[in-house]
């Protein structure tokens, strides 16, 4: 498919890959903050260590980004990575993006508070923050601190409204992509996580199926 048939949003979470010193590849997270269609991509410059990454002129990269139901893949040449008024990487506009599909519910955009506690971990850290995207199969939750790494498993607890029905929503998920704190989606929040649920009880299933298909249906009201 083509990149502007994907109508990302400015501010859109990106993963680049490139290849490491050790032959490794490397990941980082950014930001689609602009491009001049045909010819640049304008993206967020990552950070490691509190550093901004460097890139060369003509280095390649590969970039990835969740898309409805998958991953869209695309490969990329850095142009230039200009410092002032703020730091800009200057990528070559794709030509074409490959689409994998990997989940099995497409996500709504929903804003829900929630609390989040790490089960993976004996004192169980929990902050709050925010669901900002859920499907029946995963969601993205924006906390104000990081509590958790790649493979840990999250508890979620929210409250509600389903057809003006106030419910407890308690869901649990495993951690399978995390955005830099430099890079958070939304304004007060420190960290994002890209959570796949894993086993939950029927009564949890059934409440996660009506609230999910209500946002859809409120959405797709909205819409028309």
């Amino acid at each position: 498919m083509k990149f502007e048939e994907l109508k990302l949003a400015y501010g859109y979470p990106l993963q680049l890959q490139t290849a490491g010193n050790t032959g490794q590849p490397e990941r980082f997270s950014c930001r689609l903050i602009g491009c001049l269609p045909g010819r640049s991509l304008l993206l967020s410059v990552p950070k490691q260590t509190g550093k901004l990454v460097k890139f060369r002129a003509g280095q390649k990269i590969v970039v990835r980004l969740m898309i409805d139901n998958g991953i869209g893949i695309f490969a990329g040449i850095v142009e230039s990575l200009t410092l002032d008024p703020y730091p800009i990487l200057h990528l070559s506009y794709p030509e074409s993006v490959t689409f994998k599909g990997i989940r099995s519910a497409t996500r709504v955009v929903v804003y829900e508070k929630v609390v989040v506690s790490n089960t993976s971990l004996d004192f169980a850290p929990a902050t709050n923050g925010v669901i900002s995207d859920i499907s029946i199969s995963g969601a993205r939750v924006e906390l104000n601190d990081e509590i958790a790494e790649i493979g840990d498993v999250l508890e979620l607890k929210a409250q509600v409204d389903i057809r003006e029905l106030r419910r407890d929503l308690v869901l649990t998920g495993v951690v399978r992509s995390r955005v830099d704190p430099t890079d958070n989606q939304i304004d007060g929040m420190l960290v994002s996580y890209g959570l796949e649920f894993n086993l939950q009880t029927e009564e949890q299933r059934l409440l996660m199926y009506a609230y999910v298909f209500s946002q859809m249906a409120i959405q797709e009201h909205s819409s028309n």
